[in-house]
């Protein structure tokens, strides 16, 4: 049974629906992306999502075609009439169809396209195992911090990565660590102090990330926004990445090299069992 789509004021099953070859998020890649966790039904730290969604559509002009408060409403409304218990919303808006040219068209009204994917979170085996990372260089352009739906670069690294023999790809400029193909990236210091890099047009926002830091700062984990290097990510005693999709999940070697003893640690274990609770309670 095909799932059901939201598509320009439409619900109609997803295999239905259909944009024009002139949408502009088809020829440039001109649109943004967000995503939201539902867990037991419910939606995870969803106003955190909506409003880097609504940042990124303000960063590059891109109008919403109704009110974030309607967008909600068809989340909950995409999530009931498919019936997920676990998984994710996607939503995407592109500057709509019209003739191809660069510059902005006048008087085009935005596509607006959300869809849900079932998807097992809290029982993942990569949560128990943990997930092989491999380090490449970052080749995507200078506004990471919009969450931009022109993501080849992210393609190509993850094929990488996957090819490999890898789950993820950890992106690296000048010898630093930016952050994930679609992730945040950890590490923990044998002092046990919680280390990721800071916020900056070079890594997205993430919005695990943000519940992360406060949440780790509640249980008296000391926490360091700053860049760390692919040598310091091999000498740490624990790496993990989060995600909407993912929550928190450990990595246990990057490049074939073993992180710590080489299984999921104890802090990376604890930060989980605690965002878990989070996600539960955002409701």
């Amino acid at each position: 049974m095909t799932s059901i789509a939201y598509l320009n004021g439409e619900y109609l099953p997803l295999d239905e629906a259909r944009v024009s070859v002139l949408d502009r998020g088809f020829l440039f890649a001109d649109g943004i992306y967000e995503v939201s966790a539902v867990l037991d039904g419910h939606l995870v730290d969803n106003q955190s999502h909506l409003a880097r969604f609504e940042r990124s559509l303000g960063e590059i002009f891109l109008p919403l075609p109704a009110p974030m408060s309607r967008v909600e409403e068809i989340e909950k409304e995409l999530i009931t009439r498919n019936g997920v218990k676990e998984g994710v919303v996607y939503m995407q808006v592109t500057r709509g169809v019209a003739p191809r040219d660069f510059h902005f068209p006048e008087n085009v009204k935005p596509t607006l396209l959300m869809f849900t994917q079932a998807k097992t979170i809290i029982d993942s085996p990569t949560a128990k195992s943990g997930i092989k990372a491999k380090t490449l260089e970052d080749i995507r352009w200078a506004r990471r911090d919009i969450k931009s739906i022109a993501l080849l670069a992210q393609v190509l690294a993850k094929q990488a990565a996957h090819e490999a023999g890898c789950q993820e790809a950890w992106m690296v400029e000048d010898g630093f660590v930016t952050e994930g193909g679609s992730s945040s990236v950890f590490i923990i210091t044998k002092n046990n102090v919680l280390v990721t890099r800071p916020n900056s047009h070079a890594l997205l926002p993430g919005c695990t990330r943000k519940a992360i830091l406060a949440l780790a700062a509640e249980k008296n984990i000391r926490v360091e926004e700053r860049p760390f290097t692919v040598a310091e990510a091999l000498d740490a005693a624990e790496a993990f990445f989060t995600s909407a999709s993912a929550f928190v999940t450990p990595v246990v070697t990057i490049d074939d090299q073993a992180i710590g003893d080489g299984t999921p640690g104890p802090t990376t274990k604890r930060l989980r069992e605690i965002y878990i609770d989070f996600a539960r309670a955002s409701r």
